[in-house]
């Protein structure tokens, strides 16, 4: 039987979505939860394998059991026993064959940015704070040059180990409410592609490059002319969209 749930959780504190060895990880915490609650060992598998640092309000994972479906139990279960950084959202039961990350048709995330004189302490754990003011007219048509089909290499990490930096980007914009909120919302994403693209705009924002030169460095495809990496604590991973095969999140 297979089972798929809607995550939200807190990454401050752990080392990425990944197991790893002796480390807090948010695949190894709801792994040993589950092997508690089903007293048998469970893999769950997730749309993406979040960074370090980074959150999730819409993140989907999958599980197979061979254990009688009792998902109101089981999602008490799991939220007591992951603790107050990982809730269960939603548990309820797929097609045998549900992949949730090779099935996903976007994901969506937004990474936030503080821009203010003084940092606040209520957005610290989950916003860039960034002193200077933005150019935020000019971060917004850099990001519109986004959208499409391209390829990423300039925005992607070193140990990347994609086989293919071709994603298509469906939304790239800045709302700017009481944060500055970039959205992005794309078919897949390279390692460390939106923070590097975030932290790219924000040099544009600080007037340290131009945005009309922001399509050649994507055409470059050239890690080596864009900018800094955004840092992790900003970034949240808020929607998986599915063609029917599991509703979608966020």
């Amino acid at each position: 039987m297979r089972i798929g749930m809607v995550l939200e959780y807190d990454g401050t504190d752990y080392c990425g979505w990944q197991v790893q060895p002796d480390r807090p990880t948010i695949q190894g915490t709801l792994e040993k939860a589950l092997g508690t609650i089903l007293g048998e060992p469970v893999r769950v598998e997730a749309a993406g394998r979040t960074d370090a640092g980074v959150h999730a309000r819409g993140q989907v994972a999958a599980f197979t059991t061979e254990r009688r479906a009792e998902l109101a139990s089981w999602q008490r279960g799991l939220n007591a026993l992951c603790g107050r950084d990982i809730v269960v959202r939603r548990l309820e039961r797929v097609a045998d064959d549900f992949d949730p990350r090779r099935q996903a048709r976007t994901r969506t995330y937004e990474y936030r940015i503080c821009n203010a004189a003084w940092p606040s302490p209520f957005t610290r754990r989950y916003a860039w704070h960034v002193h200077r003011p933005l150019d935020v007219a000019a971060m917004r048509r850099a990001s519109a040059m986004l959208v499409g089909e391209h390829d990423f290499t300039s925005f992607q990490a070193a140990d990347c180990d994609s086989d293919n930096p071709v994603r298509r980007v469906d939304e790239s914009r800045f709302d700017v409410p009481d944060e500055l909120i970039y959205r992005i919302t794309a078919t897949a994403f390279l390692r460390h592609m939106v923070r590097s693209i975030v932290g790219t705009l924000v040099e544009i924002g600080r007037g340290e490059r131009s945005a009309d030169d922001f399509g050649a460095l994507l055409a470059a495809r050239d890690r080596t002319r864009g900018g800094a990496t955004a840092p992790a604590h900003g970034l949240c991973l808020t929607r998986v969209v599915y063609d029917g095969a599991f509703p979608e999140s966020g």
